[in-house]
C-alpha cells in the first residue's frame, strides 16, 4: 500500500503561508478560497469573544481560575467555515445548548445571540477558511478558587481561527492510516457522557500517542465491551456489503456524521446507528473518519493491513466528495457570512 505524501505546492494566494492555508491535491475537491487579508485590522487571520468582548486571537485569555480549565467543567462545539459559508451552526448550537441543560450551565443568552456572536467573530477576522469554537464553562466566583458552584459566574468563550485539519487535505483525498489501540478503551458511558462533547481527552490522547507510536495517524478506541466507540475528534463510520453503519453508544452525535448520513439517505443508502464490534470493524469494506476538523477522511489501514487495495472505496469518496460540495450550495446548511 502506498499513502501520497508529497503534492505539488497550491497556486492559491497564500495570505500567511504555514498558517492560514494548507497544501491541498491539485484538482481535488477541497480548495481555499482566493483572497487576502486585510491586515488594516488587528483582528485579521483570527478574533475571539472573551468577557463580553471581541479581542484579537492572540491576545486571547481566560482566567486559571475557570473551573472550565481547574476541572474540565465545560462543553463545547467546534463548526466550520468554508468558502465564507459556515456549515450547520444552528446543529452546532443546539448539541451545545443541550449539552450545557445536561450539565447545568448557563450561557447566560439564547441561541440566537450565540450565533451572531459566532459570526461577528468569522467577520472580524476575515477569515473565508476558519476554525470555530464556542465553549461554556462553569466559570469562576468572586473568590479565588471558589468551590461553591452556586457563587461561579458561567462563562461563554468563542473564537475564529485559520482552519484547523485533524486530517490533512491529501489524506482525504487518499487515505490515512489508524489503529485499534492496545493499551487503553474508551471512558465508559457511566464515567464520562459521550452525548456532551468535551474536553476530558485522557484516554483519547493516549490512544494518539499510542498510534504514533506505530506509526500511524490515529486511532479508533474500542469500549470496555469491545465495541467499536470513537476516535481522537471524530466518528467512526464502516462500510459493508453497500451499507453504512455507526457506533450507537460511547460516541458523540457527531454533525458532520448526521451529515453523511443525509447524503446517502439521499443517494440512496442505508446507514444505522447501531453496536459495532470490533470484528465488524476488521471486517469492513471501507472506513471513514468523519468530524468538522477533517470532513470525510477514508481509512485505508487498520493497524497496518490494508482495506481492499489500500484506496478510498467508492462509497466513501462518493459521500466525501457530496459533503465538499453541500460548502458551496445554497441550502439551509450554510449561511454566507457578512464581512
Amino acid at each position: 500500500m502506498t499513502i501520497h505524501t508529497e503534492f505539488a505546492t497550491s497556486n492559491l494566494v497564500s495570505v500567511e503561508p504555514g498558517a492560514i492555508r494548507e497544501d491541498t491535491p491539485p484538482g481535488s475537491v477541497i480548495q481555499y478560497s482566493d483572497y487576502e487579508l486585510d491586515y488594516s485590522t488587528e483582528f485579521a487571520g483570527g478574533a475571539a469573544w472573551i468577557e463580553g468582548e471581541y479581542v484579537p486571537a492572540s491576545e486571547a485569555r481566560i482566567s486559571i481560575f475557570d473551573t472550565g480549565f481547574g476541572h474540565s467543567d465545560l462543553t463545547y462545539t467546534v463548526a466550520h467555515v468554508w468558502h465564507g459559508n459556515i456549515f450547520r451552526l444552528g446543529d452546532h448550537l443546539d448539541r451545545l445548548l443541550d449539552g450545557a441543560r445536561k450539565l447545568r450551565l448557563d450561557p447566560g443568552m439564547s441561541k440566537e445571540e450565540l450565533a451572531d456572536i459566532t459570526k461577528r467573530c468569522v467577520a472580524l477576522s476575515g477569515l473565508r477558511e476558519s476554525f470555530v469554537n464556542l465553549t461554556v464553562t462553569r466559570g469562576y466566583g468572586k473568590r479565588k478558587g471558589e468551590k461553591d458552584l452556586s457563587k461561579l459566574n458561567h462563562q461563554v468563550y468563542i473564537y475564529a481561527i485559520p482552519y484547523l485539519w485533524a486530517f490533512p487535505p491529501e489524506e482525504q483525498i487518499f487515505g490515512t492510516t489508524a489503529i485499534v489501540p492496545r493499551h487503553v478503551r474508551r471512558a465508559g458511558r457511566n464515567t464520562v457522557d459521550p452525548t456532551i462533547k468535551n474536553y476530558q481527552w485522557g484516554d483519547l490522547t493516549a490512544a494518539s500517542f499510542e498510534a504514533k507510536d506505530r506509526g500511524a495517524r490515529t486511532a479508533i478506541l474500542l469500549d470496555a465491551d469491545n465495541c467499536v466507540a470513537e476516535g481522537p475528534g471524530f466518528n467512526v463510520v464502516i462500510v459493508k456489503d453497500g451499507k453504512l453503519f455507526s457506533p450507537s453508544r460511547n460516541a458523540l452525535p457527531g454533525i458532520t456524521r448526521k451529515t453523511v448520513f443525509e447524503i446517502a439517505d439521499a443517494i440512496g443508502i442505508e446507514a444505522t446507528l447501531c453496536d459495532v464490534t470490533s470484528r465488524e470493524l476488521y471486517d469492513a469494506d471501507e472506513l471513514m473518519a468523519v468530524t468538522t476538523a477533517g470532513g470525510v477522511t477514508p481509512i485505508v489501514s487498520l493497524d497496518g493491513e490494508a482495506f481492499g487495495d489500500g484506496r478510498p472505496g467508492p462509497i466513501t469518496v462518493a459521500i466525501r466528495d457530496r459533503f465538499w460540495a453541500l460548502m458551496d450550495e445554497p441550502s439551509p446548511l450554510i449561511e454566507a457570512i457578512d464581512y
